[in-house]
């Protein structure tokens, strides 16, 4: 008879965290600490419960802890799109700040609707996370509502805004797109587009930005827009590039929403022999891979995604820990990357 078999729980058939904890030799807060990977248990011990825990075929029950804790171990994180670096970049950065922590991310992607925003609100505020990131400001009162209601620490992040108890880290979308019309103004670029997709309201921020400087210096011109609510891509920017192109032939400096748009234009220019920058300037905005290494060598706004991320995460620990930061709008600002194509 195998002695070695463990010994199962009775409503679920599963070895249990106190069976871990026993054979590892340690305590089951020990045990449950070294699963979840908090810095404060030794590495020795680590290795026993990780060990002890492969031995057994245990799989934590994180509804089961969450009511043993009467707390969750879950943040909430909540973007618009999964495929975009821009948001990715910034997950990851989340989760190298939270996991030390012991705190495990739960992702929410509203693919940009602000219906589906509000649906994962409350799926996720009905048994209420530790803590909410969301990106940006633009949602329904009744989202607002709900979040404020909620007594859950929550952070934004990607813009800024300042009010009381509005914890944001980000930067101003408005003052990148201007950077980009006076850098364009000032290489000697007299007729300037906007071309834009997935138009967001941080898009639409960067674009009314360019129009305000381009208004200001009286060089404004509506028919110098490009704008379509289609998600944004290298071949949308190529289609994009060469529809203005055909349009407006004398067009000579263009700023892309996102680099994906404007990396597509540089290739389109490529096929119909247009030269970059010599006959139109291009820029791009978020400095995304590729962006370095096209030809031209690409002129971009260089977003914080990495570090905006981290100082979301360590602003709601703050808050969850009870220390409101005495900044709590952070504001990481941005460059404009100078290349070959502007």
């Amino acid at each position: 008879m195998n002695t070695t078999t463990p010994r199962k729980t009775r409503a679920t058939g599963r070895p249990t965290l106190e069976e871990v904890a026993r054979r590892a030799g340690v305590s089951t807060i020990t045990a449950s600490r070294a699963l979840r990977g908090l810095s404060s248990v030794g590495p020795e011990y680590v290795a026993r419960v990780k060990e002890a825990a492969r031995e057994l075929n245990y799989v934590a029950n994180p509804a089961a802890r969450a009511l043993a804790s009467a707390r969750s171990e879950d943040v909430a994180v909540l973007i618009p799109s999964l495929s975009n670096n821009v948001f990715t970049d910034a997950l990851e950065a989340i989760h190298t700040v939270l996991r030390p922590r012991g705190f495990e991310m739960l992702i929410g992607n509203s693919h940009y609707s602000p219906d589906a925003e509000d649906d994962l609100i409350r799926h996720y505020l009905a048994s209420p996370p530790r803590g909410l990131i969301v990106t940006g400001f633009d949602r329904s009162e009744a989202a607002r509502r709900l979040i404020a209601d909620s007594g859950v620490p929550c952070v934004h992040m990607m813009e800024l805004a300042s009010a009381n108890g509005v914890y944001c880290v980000g930067f101003s979308q408005t003052k990148a797109g201007e950077a980009v019309g006076e850098h364009l103004i000032a290489r000697g670029c007299r007729r300037n587009a906007f071309v834009a997709a997935q138009l967001d309201v941080r898009m639409m921020q960067r674009g009314e930005g360019f129009w305000r400087v381009l208004h200001r210096e009286g060089l404004y011109d509506a028919d110098l827009q490009v704008l379509t609510p289609a998600p944004s891509s290298i071949q949308l920017g190529g289609e994009l590039f060469r529809r203005l192109i055909e349009r407006r032939p004398d067009v000579d400096g263009i700023f892309f929403g996102n680099d994906d748009l404007a990396q597509g234009a540089l290739y389109e220019a490529c096929r119909q022999g247009v030269r970059v920058p010599q006959q139109v300037a291009i820029v791009g905005f978020n400095d995304l891979a590729g962006s370095a290494d096209s030809v031209p060598r690409l002129t971009t706004v260089r977003t914080p995604r990495e570090q905006m991320g981290r100082m979301a995460a360590q602003l709601l620990l703050a808050l969850i820990d009870n220390e409101p930061p005495a900044h709590p709008t952070i504001d990481l600002g941005f460059d404009l990357v100078v290349r070959e194509s502007a």
